[in-house]
């Protein structure tokens, strides 16, 4: 049984990143915002190494001074290994004007700074509260049915919804929006580990790509605290090729790899590893009258390059800013302003992906025949400035990559 309406501006779905950064903007602009989450806080989600495009998103959200002061572990570039060859890129050292470091980060514990921090801010969070029902009238307000856990329910009618539920994927489910992604199924099992045997300097800290093989890959991601993340990511047949559960094929996949086995073969796991499969997703519009959808409520794509809570930010962040907007009378082209502007720097992250998986990007990241202006502007797309128009490696993003690797 509706104990009562709740009447708002606006509605997020989601107090991940997405949901959090988009509640700071409009908070900044007086735009009256609730955010349903469905979980409690803290919880595990996977995610941990931000790019520095992330930096600009939650400075215009008010977000940055608070994260600064967590002591997450800084990352300042990137490094890749196969067998004996290297590549190292330094996000210092990029084309586009942007940061030149960011952070690698336990999920848990920074989406819980940004979610308290909003709600310091006056914003409230309605957690362990699922969104079940929404309906827009013909000028595109929404009355959403809540329920909470306790088996209470209410309504909150919005003039609009941002959805950054992420993998809940709310609105997509409710309105039939999601399509098929044309991106191969593939899965990530990964663990939190105990590091004592961390290298030190550089390659203590960083983010280490290895290749097993050109379509297998592990992200090997160390946080501030002597533990590090560790994840291998394939086929299905690939990664589950050893026998027995999760914890079995992790304990062989660390034997199997020696960048893995000298460090981490006989550490402590944090948690039982865990196995996520068929994770890419898209949808058929990212818009409609009376709603916005972002992060991975959108498309999501592939770990390989961390562009997950780059997108997160990014469409949070240009979401808010247009519903401000939109708010204040002012007509907004959703096409152009949001659809057509997000979607072109997933293209830019589509074909880098697609050129890591068939083997064009490998041969590019470890040619010997290394060329210093293309690695800056190669380095700016994988520090997430891929809306950077100045830089051939996002304007012509798949001609530039196919054509560098043909030359080499």
């Amino acid at each position: 049984m509706n104990n009562r309406n709740e009447e708002i501006d606006v509605l997020i779905i989601g107090a991940g990143p997405s949901g959090t950064v988009a509640a700071g903007v409009l908070n900044k602009n007086g735009v009256s915002t609730k955010i349903i989450e469905k979980q409690s806080f803290p919880r595990f989600v996977i995610g941990e190494s931000l790019l520095p495009r992330c930096m600009d998103n939650l400075e215009k959200a008010g977000l940055l001074e608070v994260v600064k002061h967590q002591n997450f572990q800084e990352k300042f570039g990137a490094k890749f290994i196969d067998k004996s060859k290297n590549c190292d890129f330094d996000f210092s050292e990029q084309f586009s004007e942007g940061w030149g470091w960011t952070w690698q980060v336990k999920r848990a514990q920074f989406d819980q700074v940004l979610a308290q921090e909003i709600e310091k801010r006056g914003v409230p969070i309605a957690y362990n509260t699922e969104v079940t029902d929404v309906h827009f009238d013909q000028n595109g307000t929404s009355t959403t049915t809540i329920n909470r856990e306790d088996g209470s329910s209410d309504t909150i009618t919005a003039k609009h919804i941002i959805d950054a539920s992420g993998y809940g994927r709310v609105l997509p489910r409710l309105l039939q929006l999601d399509v098929p992604s044309n991106f191969p199924v593939r899965t990530s099992l990964f663990c939190h580990i105990k590091d004592l045997n961390r290298p030190t300097g550089a390659d203590g800290n960083r983010i280490t790509i290895v290749v097993y093989k050109q379509d297998v890959w592990i992200w090997i991601i160390p946080f501030s605290d002597n533990i590090t993340s560790v994840g291998v990511v394939g086929s299905p047949e690939d990664i589950n090729r050893f026998k027995g559960g999760a914890t079995d094929q992790f304990k062989s996949w660390i034997s199997e790899v020696p960048e893995l086995a000298d460090r981490f073969n006989k550490m402590d796991y944090i948690f039982e590893p865990k196995q996520i499969t068929g994770y890419s997703s898209a949808v058929s519009k990212l818009y409609g009258d009376g709603y916005t959808l972002t992060g991975n409520s959108t498309e999501f794509l592939d770990p390989v390059f961390s562009s997950g809570v780059t997108f997160a930010t990014e469409s949070g962040a240009l979401a808010a800013e247009l519903i401000t907007r939109t708010l204040k009378g002012e007509n907004v082209d959703w096409e152009t302003e949001y659809s057509e502007y997000i979607k072109r720097g997933v293209d830019v992250f589509r074909s880098f992906i697609m050129g890591w998986y068939d083997g064009t990007l490998q041969k590019i990241f470890f040619t010997k025949k290394e060329n210093e202006l293309m690695k800056k502007q190669i380095c700016s797309v994988l520090a997430g400035y891929v809306w950077d128009l100045e830089n051939p490696f996002v304007k012509q993003h798949a001609r530039a990559l196919k054509a560098l690797a043909d030359v080499l």
